[in-house]
């Protein structure tokens, strides 16, 4: 089975209401802007997956640049009220790669899971790299519709070209589509929208899979409650995907490791599963 790298490109926090939403409609967003909790710092990780004949990173992570006046535009709301980072240049990706032995001239694929600035920042790492995303994602990032979003298209290297993800009808488990990134298909690319509609996951099969979930929620607990986080556009279509991918572990044995988890690396370096659930938890709202 593949190797896989938990690598921690800094430190991201959201207020509390972000990472379990409260309430229903533009109440969401507003308890999200104006929640008086902040959550804990909370680790932004990207995943190296090193093969055979070459590695496949799974997004980017963040850059220290966000620490710059002016990086995050001062005119929208989110960047000034509900989230703070801590990213040194250190923590970037490049570096991190480097300090596991790691060349850029290795990898041979990079996913994105969707196009946040804590999952697209590194990009400026990536160069020569072959990057796919869901081409949804990016028709939803470009431009001052994107910027309005809370995407950054404006921080996106100007040389980045990257590739449309494509899928085809093969199921995996409750999951009608998948893509496959490798040719003996052990890395699949799932798509689980929710955090955002074109949001993409990564399943590395094996015994047990790995299940890289960028952002379909925060915790692996708030995936086994059932609860939506606050930024999710459609509040139905995320719950969906969180029904399955509990179905899914209930399947297969599955280590579900979102990129904010604190305890992710932790379950990744246990092979710790997702002990089975219910095929389907009832919604308890917030």
């Amino acid at each position: 089975m593949a190797k896989i790298h938990a690598i921690r490109t800094g430190l991201v926090q959201v207020r509390q209401a972000q990472m379990a939403s409260k309430g229903h409609g533009l109440a969401r967003v507003s308890n999200m802007l104006f929640d008086k909790d902040w959550t804990q710092w909370l680790p932004i990780y990207v995943w190296a997956i090193e093969q055979g004949d070459g590695v496949v990173l799974v997004d980017t992570g963040e850059t220290a640049r966000v620490h710059e006046p002016g990086y995050h535009p001062r005119w929208h709301p989110f960047y000034q009220r509900a989230v703070r980072f801590k990213v040194a240049p250190e923590d970037e990706l490049g570096p991190q790669l480097r300090a596991l032995g790691i060349k850029i001239g290795d990898v041979r694929h990079v996913i994105l899971t969707h196009l946040h600035t804590d999952h697209a920042g590194g990009l400026r790492h990536v160069v020569g790299c072959k990057t796919w995303v869901h081409a949804a994602e990016l028709a939803e990032a470009r431009g001052p519709a994107g910027q309005l979003k809370g995407y950054l298209p404006n921080r996106w290297p100007k040389w980045w070209q990257p590739d449309a993800l494509q899928f085809q009808d093969r199921r995996v488990g409750p999951f009608v589509h998948s893509g496959a990134i490798s040719s003996d298909e052990e890395i699949l690319v799932i798509p689980t929208p929710g955090h955002t509609p074109a949001h993409v996951s990564v399943l590395v099969q094996g015994s047990p899979s790995i299940f890289l979930a960028g952002d379909t929620s925060y915790t692996q607990s708030l995936l086994i409650e059932g609860k939506v986080d606050g930024v999710s556009p459609n509040e139905e279509i995320s719950r969906e995907t969180l029904t399955r991918i509990r179905e899914l572990a209930h399947e297969r044995p599955l280590v579900y490791l979102p990129s904010h988890d604190p305890e992710s690396a932790a379950r990744l370096e246990g092979k710790i599963i997702l002990e089975d659930t219910p095929s389907r938890l009832p919604f308890v709202a917030a």
